[in-house]
């Protein structure tokens, strides 16, 4: 395995949709290869910090707006 598969494998890797002969082949290249091993450190990082962000609650008012906006659409299209 290369690394430019294994870069192209991280993410179903990190979802787990992977193939168990996949991940193994996966492993046994990150076993080997430092730079990638440090490419999926980075990756799991930047993945987990993404997700962090779309966490944010979003303040009342506008909860009541968007609501009150979503609401005024539906009834313009029936």
């Amino acid at each position: 395995m290369t690394c430019r598969e294994a870069i192209e494998l991280m993410l179903d890797y990190l979802d787990a949709a992977l193939s168990p002969p996949s991940v193994e082949e996966l492993e046994r290249h990150f076993a080997a290869c430092a730079p990638c091993r440090a490419y999926l450190a980075t990756y799991k990082k930047t993945k987990a910090l993404a997700a962090e962000a779309n966490r944010v609650e979003m303040p009342d008012e506008m909860k009541r707006r968007l609501r009150r906006f979503l609401l005024e659409q539906l009834r313009n299209t029936t």
